[in-house]
């Protein structure tokens, strides 16, 4: 969540500074580069946590099996209906275009699960590798926006705009076929996080799956054999060899990616596991309310934003922007700070409420 808000406030106060998909190796200074690469954690971890959550509620440790079916068809309804109105307002303060981003690909991602978990697991967790796995290879695959399946195969696979009129225009920003895939092996792999399961093991596995993970990334990126569009090249110093190394693209996200960040999560979940102290608990707090904090911070951002326009003007082109990198990051922090005890409250307001619109919240 706080690197998430570190990318968020980025896109917010160094606009100016343009970051492409994946990212212009000589026109990107390396800092810039880290700053955003980092970021690329934030996405694939949701998904990947939503699927083991979904199975964690339909096994509870304490109850029956329950059919998770409704409870993320319904949430997965919710979840767009946000990103299509809160969440769209919240980046531009007006509704000039409608992008689908992040939670519309979350949210479709719930109904494919709602729509699948009945499956055996074997099936959901091959389903969701093939996916992963597989979707670069159809790359190759286009459509002009003139033709009949242009408007789904750009919701799955090209982003693009499904809709551009002069009354509305709809750009679905997040292709949601990989984050299908990848909802799907979080779903398979809940078991490894039922109470029946020993601490030992379910860490030990992890470190097994994060070492998989960025070995078969290490053999497909070294070789550019497969699994990601940009292939990497010899740069002139180390630092741009080792950029164009890590550079991967994100929309969709190449099974490079997913290998990368996948992989690196499931030794983060392993550690966090592992050690308790001040600073885990501090985190837990905010992704105990998730949504709340994301809806918040991104309302902080945009009045922030317009505070400091009409305090300072537009310094960077038509834009505010932040003259340096590290004022980025020194703002993240002090908002982590800030958002600390709204979250909290908001947390503890949830857990204790019955109420059924907090539960989706």
């Amino acid at each position: 969540m706080l690197i998430m808000l570190l990318d968020h406030v980025r896109e917010r106060f160094f606009y100016h500074h343009v970051i492409t998909d994946p990212m212009t190796i000589d026109q990107t200074d390396p800092d810039l580069f880290f700053t955003r690469l980092i970021a690329h954690l934030c996405a694939p971890v949701f998904v990947l946590l939503t699927g083991i959550s979904a199975w964690l509620y339909a096994n509870p440790a304490n109850g029956q099996p329950r059919d998770v079916r409704a409870f993320l068809l319904k949430r997965g309804v919710v979840l767009v209906l946000i990103e299509a109105t809160l969440i769209n307002f919240s980046w531009f303060g007006a509704y000039e275009t409608l992008y689908l981003q992040v939670i519309w690909a979350i949210g479709l991602s719930m109904i494919a699960l709602a729509l699948l978990s009945s499956l055996p697991l074997k099936v959901i967790a091959a389903l969701g590798l093939a996916i992963v796995a597989g979707h670069n290879a159809l790359e190759p695959i286009q459509f002009a926006p003139e033709q009949w399946g242009y408007t789904i195969w750009t919701i799955l696979h090209d982003r693009g705009f499904i809709l551009d009129q002069e009354w509305l225009r709809i750009k679905a920003s997040y292709p949601v076929l990989p984050w299908i895939g990848v909802i799907l092996v979080g779903f398979a792999m809940g078991p490894l996080f039922s109470r029946m399961v020993e601490a030992s093991k379910r860490q030990r596995t992890l470190l097994q799956l994060s070492a998989a993970s960025l070995a078969l990334l290490a053999l497909l990126r070294g070789s550019n054999l497969y699994g990601e569009t940009a292939p990497w090249q010899v740069h002139s110093t180390t630092i741009e060899t080792v950029m164009s190394f890590l550079n991967f693209t994100k929309y969709p996200p190449s099974l490079d990616f997913i290998l990368l960040t996948v992989g690196i999560a499931c030794t983060l979940l392993c550690l966090l596991e592992r050690y308790h102290h001040r600073a885990t608990d501090y985190l837990s707090t905010f992704g105990s309310a998730p949504m709340f904090f994301y809806i918040v911070h991104l309302y902080v951002l945009l009045i922030g934003y317009r505070i400091m326009t009409a305090i300072f003007g537009a310094n960077q082109g038509d834009m505010y922007g932040f003259d340096s990198l590290w004022m980025i990051w020194a703002t993240t922090a002090l908002l982590a700070l800030v958002m600390y005890w709204p979250t909290k409250a908001f947390a503890r307001y949830k857990h204790s409420s019955n109420k059924a619109w907090v539960k989706y919240l």
